[in-house]
């Protein structure tokens, strides 16, 4: 059975992370979540669930805005060719449904099946903001905290430049 959002926040309590929590409609895009703006400060995201050719899964965490480049993204993170994971294996290994994806729910993944890349210029940001396992709330988080997170959960981050040119 995977973690739920209250068990999420009470690990992050544990680790003596401070969050906040705002609680809003459900969103399901990026397009969604910019009707949040002014409301809730930091770095806004998108996470992309992938899954190569070798069956290896990823989490790509970017800024909303950022241009990544699916055709060329495998060359920069150095996996197989990209997909987008299916629905039913996300919620099989990081225990969320579509439209909740966030690097919280690493929680989840105690195989560590998951390998997470964090793109350099959203580290730019003091404050993140990530759905806390539902797409019905917005997490905000400290950045070094979230990497905290991160590496407590067994998941070390790649920090690579993935969006833009080059």
């Amino acid at each position: 059975m995977p973690l739920s959002r209250d068990d999420l926040l009470a690990r992050l309590d544990e680790l003596g992370i401070a969050t906040t929590t705002v609680e809003h409609p459900p969103l399901f895009t990026v397009a969604d979540s910019r009707r949040l703006r002014g409301e809730i400060a930091g770095g806004h995201t998108k996470n992309l669930f992938l899954k190569d050719k070798k069956d290896q899964l990823w989490l790509v965490v970017a800024e909303e805005d950022a241009d990544v480049d699916m055709k060329g993204l495998h060359g920069r993170i150095g996996s197989a060719r990209l997909s987008f994971g299916k629905p039913e294996l996300l919620v099989a290994t990081l225990g969320i449904e579509p439209g909740s994806v966030t690097p919280f729910a690493v929680i989840n993944d105690t195989e560590g099946r998951v390998k997470v890349v964090i793109d350099e210029p959203l580290l730019s940001h003091d404050t993140l903001n990530f759905h806390p396992l539902t797409n019905t709330a917005t997490t905000s988080i400290a950045r070094d905290d979230l990497l905290a997170f991160l590496r407590a959960c067994n998941h070390e981050p790649a920090v690579l430049r993935v969006s833009g040119e080059g």
